[in-house]
């Protein structure tokens, strides 16, 4: 019986099974620390952080709640009326189910290979964003030409454009590592390649990809140890940018007035309307919300209730209590990741960890806007929650960034038992 088990390669799994541990066989990479070199498995995750990846499930289980009870009645609509009632919930769970597969196979990817890829993933994130505003490729809705039809999905080069600056940002910040105190020489190609990255996004338009692309960027320069004096240059260039934009966009500067007086009827019936019945979803539902199924705006009322104000509708079904629950988690969220990426910064792998604290930049500025506009404290920017909203584009690389993130927790708790040379 061991020796079959043994020809077909089945021996170690079947010590497994019976709980047996066997020696690893791993393919080393190596990792510089200090003036020693250490060792990564590079076949098996033997850690990770367990919390994290449950949290993760239980905001995706909640979702396919929340989203099949949003767009339960978009069939009753005159834009969904060829749609079945399950249309949304079937599309979203194979998103999901898709995501969670790309996730495991990012998992087996060692950090040190997305290192090295990184300059050339971010090239490909530019072509696909020229490629997506070609009239043949890429398809338009409701006046943007964002997605570029996949067959199952509608693949947006928007959202891999979030994850590949993040890691780009990260390895441009350890290969210009000696050089961040001058300006020129540290800080301007990467503003060079965030206003191609920008002009690209606006083309489409998508202002709010590009906030979060920006936000990233920024905060990468920062944590990577660039001076307070050239972030706060940064920061002041891309906010003269965003006034400029807003100013010289009539449409833009609209949209700010609406927020600012949405009940207005000049407003309310136009570019308010989304965030005057999103605020009307909230206050009906007060402390513990209308139940489950029980959102009157859903019903027509409230356009995109199962993407940009998903919250709106977990609001009035489920209350206070739940809104305040979601943003607990999202906090949780990025802290941890910040915590790992911290972690890996500690054990002296800098991209992993300006990776990683990116990351958590991302989906927790991402979250903490979508819940902003939700709530009426921040502009409308056509953002999703992450890891909630209907979107399959965004779920998809959500997943595989958190992917990366465990990844780089793995190989932490790997050095930190003490790998060898």
């Amino acid at each position: 019986m061991k020796a079959a088990l043994q020809h077909f390669g089945l021996h170690a799994l079947w010590q497994r099974w019976r709980g047996l541990r066997l020696p690893a066989k791993p393919r080393a990479l190596p990792v510089a620390s200090g003036l020693e070199r250490v060792t990564v498995s590079a076949t098996r995750i033997t850690g990770f952080d367990q919390p994290l990846v449950l949290l993760v499930m239980a905001l995706l289980a909640f979702s396919l709640v929340m989203v099949y009870s949003a767009s339960v009645a978009l069939p009753d609509g005159p834009r969904g009326a060829r749609l079945g009632e399950l249309y949304f919930l079937t599309r979203h769970g194979v998103s999901i189910a898709i995501g969670l597969i790309a996730a495991l196979l990012a998992l087996q990817v060692p950090i040190a290979v997305w290192e090295k890829w990184a300059p050339w993933l971010f090239v490909g994130a530019l072509l696909l964003l020229a490629l997506v505003l070609l009239p043949f490729v890429g398809s338009a809705r409701n006046g943007a030409r964002r997605w570029i039809p996949l067959g199952i999905l509608n693949f947006q080069p928007s959202e891999a454009a979030k994850l590949v600056m993040t890691m780009y940002a990260a390895s441009y910040m350890v290969r210009k590592m000696d050089v961040k105190e001058d300006f020129v020489k540290a800080v301007w190609p990467m503003t060079v390649a965030l206003a191609v990255i920008g002009l690209l996004l606006l083309a489409e338009p998508d202002m709010g990809a590009f906030v979060v692309i920006a936000v990233i960027a920024a905060g990468i320069l920062f944590l990577g140890g660039v001076k307070g004096r050239m972030f706060l240059l940064i920061c002041a260039v891309l906010a003269a940018a965003f006034v400029a934009m807003i100013a010289f966009s009539d449409w833009r500067a609209e949209r700010i007035w609406a927020w600012l007086d949405p009940w207005n009827e000049k407003y309310s019936r136009g570019k308010a309307y989304q965030l005057t019945h999103s605020l009307i979803a909230f206050g009906r539902g007060g402390l513990f919300g209308e139940g489950l199924g029980g959102s009157v705006e859903k019903l027509n009322y409230l356009p995109e209730a199962h993407t940009d104000f998903l919250l709106a509708v977990i609001g009035e079904e489920l209350g206070f209590a739940a809104v305040a629950a979601v943003i607990v988690v999202f906090f949780w969220i990025t802290r941890r990741i910040f915590v790992i990426g911290r972690q890996a910064i500690a054990l002296d792998r800098v991209f992993g960890g300006l990776m990683c604290q990116g990351i958590g930049i991302w989906i927790g500025g991402q979250a903490f806007i979508s819940i902003g506009v939700n709530l009426g404290a921040l502009p409308t920017k056509g953002l999703t929650t992450p890891l909630l909203s209907f979107g399959g584009s965004a779920m998809l690389m959500n997943l595989i960034a958190l992917a990366i993130v465990v990844r780089v927790d793995s190989e932490n708790r790997q050095l930190m038992r003490g790998g060898r040379a």
